[in-house]
């Protein structure tokens, strides 16, 4: 899953803060900007079986 808000990738070396936009470059130093956020689970995830299920079983 990707998110729309991306951060520059060198906030750390080159701003006092990190510096968000909606675009694939940042404004102020022209680094590239990455995605933001981390993906909300792992597709891997070798226990998301008997998650999913017992989820379901609380729905009904």
């Amino acid at each position: 899953m990707k998110s729309d808000i991306r951060v520059c990738s060198a906030w750390r070396d080159r701003h006092a803060r990190p510096v968000y936009t909606l675009s694939s470059n940042c404004p102020e130093c022209g680094a590239d900007a990455v995605n933001s956020a981390p993906a909300p689970f792992n597709p891997e995830d070798p226990h998301g079986e008997y998650r999913r299920a017992l989820k379901e079983r609380a729905r009904e």
